[in-house]
């Protein structure tokens, strides 16, 4: 604030309390004329009314006159947003009031007596120019646009010139000189009115400080210009201009404006006495503010352009003006402009507003007969759903409603089931009956596929499928009592319901289709329920599907199906049920008893001969088998098939019945099956003589039957000659005689040899008993228990063959862990009785009276210690199988582990 000519007052706001003046060292009578500040509030030039011009820096105190600008009177300054810093300006425009535009560069370096001086140069660039010759250049902007190219506004009291130019690559440092140089010989571009104040302003509107400008506003004698900034625009800067008239009692004649200040929605006209806002919008005044005649008139008023605060000032007070929610009514000014998309833009916040801007916007559409839109609209407002569907039915536009009807659906909460099934049921209503209306009109057949497009994206919609599935019964019952059987299949395919999309192609004997929807969902229950209606018409490719999904199906549910189709007999029939079973079995490795069965009755039916293969590769294990043996042989013997029966004989382990049977099959089976009781002689001996009998008997072959005893070593000739008849002679069998008697002469010497064997070996024990009746150990003083490690000899102790001794209580307890249970019992017995007998008496001789008695009593005390010593000291402890039984018993008790960890930690 300059205050007075030779005092400058600088107030930092962020300290307030702390003004700094500056005094400009004038001692003539020059005046301020005007002050101009940059947008960094670094650099103040004070023009004079001498046609001096002074400098001062934000970071000093000195005034430094500028030598070069002497003789011009400034009227106005174009800072450079772009390249201006704290240091320095860049290049910067100035205008006078000769009508002059001069190019001028500042410097914020303060050198001594010879440094540099702070206006870097000072060169002429242009003329501005009205009816009657030079003007002065009362406002200057220069701005840049994001294409490189350079923009200048420069205003006269009555024109507005425009200079659009692109600067060359790297020529940043030219400044202005490049853009006013293509002017030279045509005049630029300008807006002129007919009024005038004597003077003019020119403010700009930017969001931030260092954007772009958007809005700009020219005060002039007709009014204000007021306009958008497009940097992208070849020809002119200027778009959307349009002059609002000053208020009634403002102008040129009256009480002229002084100053104007742009903001986002409106300008602000300084009077002498008071501040007048006028909205950008409609021009209408919507502040007056009176100032008190106390502050004398006002003078000047200015934006500040970092904080978008206003300041006005009289010769005795300074007022701020600080802007807040400028734009919470503006939406009500665009709703009655009809301009909706821009005041749902500045109400997105207030759900209320935001109601009563759409519901507006509906009305409006639908006078204009733009029902879609307006459907649209109405369905995100709260309007009442059965007006908005009336307004709709009487005009006639079912289009309308359906896309009303659409978007009221997609906004319904899950809790809104109700109205969802509502929606949905009407929804098909209206796309059914619009089909139905148009599917006959052959000139409507575009029109038709568009309807249908739709009906089938509202189907199939994810947004709707919800809704969609919990009215699908009642969507179902539409699409059949309109007959469209093509949109049925197709919402019961996106609804998943496949069974009904099955059965639809099974009753139009669509067979494959319905295998198709099959093998493509992969859905167990549904082929369970179709198979027995699919297999009696395409049996080959049903079994291909099943084969195909493998073990996600049970054969268990497959097989009533096979049952019902194999009964006709046929060999395709039985083959394909075949073929199904031996993937179970061979493939899926099924062990299910029902399907081996039922893989047998089809064997026994249709293929016998893969019948025995099939019960071979199971095995002869009773329990490895997966079929049931009974039913198996029952099922056999009815088809006659001996050698399954046999083979099933031999898995039950009834092996005379499997050699019965066989006889009437071949004898070869039945020797087979005499073999395999490898463990009881006697019933191998009594198979070979069943097979030897009927050899003889039945057969009547000799040869046979000595071959027969050739074959089992268990016969022998006795054996076998009373199943001869009495007329055969003796040389059939002269040979098997010969070698019985050669092998019974064999057994008598090795009989003999045992005996020999037996005797010697008699012998040598009783020599050693002998020589263990002598043994004997001794016992030092200083031996101690193995276990223990105390010395022996202080208790009663035991001493075993291979050196280990042991205290008796220490033998006792190491012994106790190791036995059985019913041996430990019988050893507390015995500790028992041991304790409870009386002890021996002194003497050398008991009455007969004395022994009488304790015979009764049960055995002696020294029966009793025999008994102990053989439980205890049957063996050592230590080289005994009692240690080599405990080998896996840990070192370390279990139950004691963690008492013992802790107590080496």
């Amino acid at each position: 604030m300059s205050l007075g000519k030779d005092t400058l007052l600088r107030i930092d706001l962020g300290k307030a309390n702390e003004p700094n003046h500056v005094e400009l060292g004038r001692k003539d009578d020059a005046k301020v004329h005007k002050m101009f500040l940059d947008h960094t509030g670094s650099h103040l030039l004070i023009a004079l009314s001498s046609t001096e011009v002074l400098y001062v820096n934000r970071n000093g105190q000195k005034v430094r006159p500028l030598a070069r600008w002497k003789g011009q009177l400034v009227e106005s300054v174009g800072w450079n947003k772009a390249l201006g810093t704290e240091s320095g300006t860049g290049p910067i425009l100035v205008g006078t009031a000769q009508g002059q535009i001069f190019e001028a560069e500042l410097s914020a370096s303060e050198g001594g007596l010879f440094g540099p001086a702070p206006d870097l140069y000072f060169r002429p660039l242009y003329v501005l120019n009205e009816e009657g010759g030079p003007a002065p250049v009362c406002s200057l902007e220069a701005e840049r646009g994001p294409d490189g190219r350079g923009f200048v506004i420069a205003t006269t009291r009555q024109r507005l010139f425009q200079f659009i130019g692109r600067a060359a690559e790297g020529a940043e440092a030219q400044g202005f000189a490049g853009l006013f140089a293509a002017y030279a010989d045509h005049p630029p571009p300008f807006r002129e009115f007919p009024s005038s104040l004597g003077y003019s302003e020119l403010a700009f509107y930017t969001p931030k400080l260092r954007s772009a400008p958007r809005a700009f506003a020219w005060m002039m004698g007709d009014g204000v210009l007021y306009g958008a900034l497009d940097c992208g625009r070849p020809d002119s800067l200027l778009s959307e201009e349009r002059v609002w008239e000053y208020p009634e009692g403002v102008g040129p004649g009256a009480s002229p404006p002084l100053a104007i200040v742009l903001t986002q929605f409106h300008f602000l006209l300084l009077l002498a006495d008071r501040v007048e806002a006028v909205c950008t919008l409609t021009g209408q005044v919507v502040l007056r503010d009176h100032f008190l005649e106390k502050f004398g008139p006002l003078k000047h008023m200015v934006k500040d352009s970092s904080t978008g605060h206003l300041w006005a000032y009289t010769e005795r007070a300074v007022f701020r003006y600080h802007v807040q929610r400028e734009a919470r009514d503006v939406w009500r000014t665009y709703l009655d402009m009809n301009r909706f998309d821009l005041a749902k833009e500045y109400c997105r916040e207030r759900p209320d507003c935001l109601d009563t801007v759409l519901a507006r916007e509906a009305d409006f559409c639908f006078r204009q007969r733009r029902y879609l839109e307006s459907a649209r609209c109405y369905a995100l407002t709260q309007s009442y759903f059965e007006e908005i569907a009336l307004k709709f039915l009487e005009a006639r536009q079912e289009e309308a409603l359906a896309e009303f009807l659409q978007r009221k659906l997609a906004g319904l909460k899950p809790a809104e089931r109700t109205q969802a099934t509502l929606l949905t049921t009407w929804l098909t209503e209206l796309y059914l009956s619009r089909l139905g209306a148009l599917q006959g009109d052959p000139e409507a057949l575009n029109l038709y596929r568009e309807t249908r497009e739709r009906f089938r994206s509202f189907l199939s919609s994810p947004r709707h499928k919800e809704w969609l599935f919990a009215s699908r019964a009642s969507i179902h019952e539409l699409l059949a009592s309109h007959g469209d059987t093509e949109h049925m299949v197709y919402f019961a395919v996106i609804m998943q319901d496949y069974e009904r999309v099955v059965a639809y192609h099974c009753q139009h004997e669509a067979y494959e289709e319905a295998l198709a929807v099959l093998a493509r969902h992969r859905d167990p229950q549904l082929f369970y329920k179709f198979s027995p209606i699919l297999i009696r018409h395409i049996p080959r490719q049903l079994v291909d599907a099943w084969i195909e999904l493998g073990s996600r199906l049970d054969a268990r549910q497959l097989i009533p199906a096979l049952v019902n189709y194999s009964q006709g007999g046929e060999t395709q029939q039985v083959s394909q049920a075949i073929r199904y079973m031996e993937f179970c079995v061979n493939v899926l490795g099924e062990t299910e008893q029902a399907i081996h069965n039922y893989l047998l009755s089809l064997y026994a039916r249709g293929q016998p001969a893969s019948l025995l293969a099939y019960l071979e590769q199971a095995g002869a294990s009773p329990h490895r088998v997966h079929y049931d043996l009974k039913y198996a042989l029952r099922l056999c013997a009815e088809h006659g098939h001996h050698r399954a029966c046999v083979h099933v004989y031999k898995v039950l382990e009834l092996y005379e019945e499997a050699v019965d049977l066989a006889l009437q099959v071949d004898v070869d089976l039945a020797k087979q099956c005499a073999d395999l009781p490898e463990d009881d002689e006697e019933l191998r001996k009594k198979l070979w003589l069943k097979i030897a009998r009927h050899v003889v008997q039945e057969e009547e072959d000799v040869q046979t039957a000595m071959a027969c005893l050739a074959s089992c070593p268990l016969l022998k000739i006795e054996d076998v000659l009373p199943f001869f008849p009495d007329f055969v002679t003796i040389d059939h069998f002269k040979e098997a005689i010969c070698s019985s008697l050669k092998a019974y002469n064999h057994h008598i010497q090795e009989l003999q040899r045992e005996m020999e064997e037996a005797t010697a070996s008699a012998q040598r024990i009783r020599r050693d008993l002998q020589e263990l009746r002598g043994r004997y150990g001794t016992v030092e003083p200083q031996d101690k228990c193995a276990t223990c490690d105390f010395p022996l000899l202080n208790r009663p102790f035991y001493l075993f063959l291979c050196g280990h001794m042991f205290h008796a209580d220490c033998l006792l307890q190491a012994v106790r862990p190791g036995l059985p249970a019913y041996k430990q019992a019988r050893l507390e017995e015995l500790q028992r009785k041991l304790g409870a007998a009386p002890a021996p008496t002194k003497g050398s001789a008991r009455t007969k009276e004395a022994e009488g008695g304790a015979a009764m009593a049960g055995p002696s005390r020294e029966q009793l210690k025999a008994d102990l010593d053989e439980l205890v000291a049957a063996e050592c402890v230590y080289c005994g199988e009692l240690m080599i039984r405990s080998i896996d018993r840990p070192f370390i008790d279990p139950q004691r582990y963690e008492e013992e960890h802790l107590s080496w930690l």
